[in-house]
């Protein structure tokens, strides 16, 4: 899998080899699924503070498409932990939702035999 990592903010670009790292954990069952994965981390308000810590993730699927998820969060490990357990479970949902398609097609069939 690959994994991309875009972000101006410095606080943010240090947490590279960790995001890297926290993405291939959380998307380990589903890596043959996602070939490219990319993070990217803003702060929306600038320095004013608050809850302004913005992660996106967008994981390129083979056979479900792109699948784009945002969190906003006080700190940047929230939103990143955040953001990747949406497109986990977002990725579950489809999956599952594919293969139950899948086994009715099937049952379908072999009742009309």
């Amino acid at each position: 899998m690959q994994v991309l990592f875009k972000s101006r903010h410095p606080q943010a670009t240090d947490l590279r080899d960790l995001t890297e790292r926290r993405v291939r954990f959380v998307l380990r069952r589903l890596g043959w699924l996602v070939p490219r994965a990319e993070v990217q981390m803003s702060d929306v308000n600038g320095p004013r503070g608050g809850i302004d810590k913005r992660c996106q993730v967008e994981l390129r699927t083979d056979g479900a498409g792109s699948v784009v998820v945002a969190s906003v969060a006080s700190d940047w490990r929230t939103a990143l932990d955040n953001a990747l357990a949406r497109a986990a479970r977002f990725l579950m949902r489809l999956w599952r939702r594919g293969s139950d398609s899948r086994r009715m097609r099937q049952r379908l069939i072999s009742h009309e035999r």
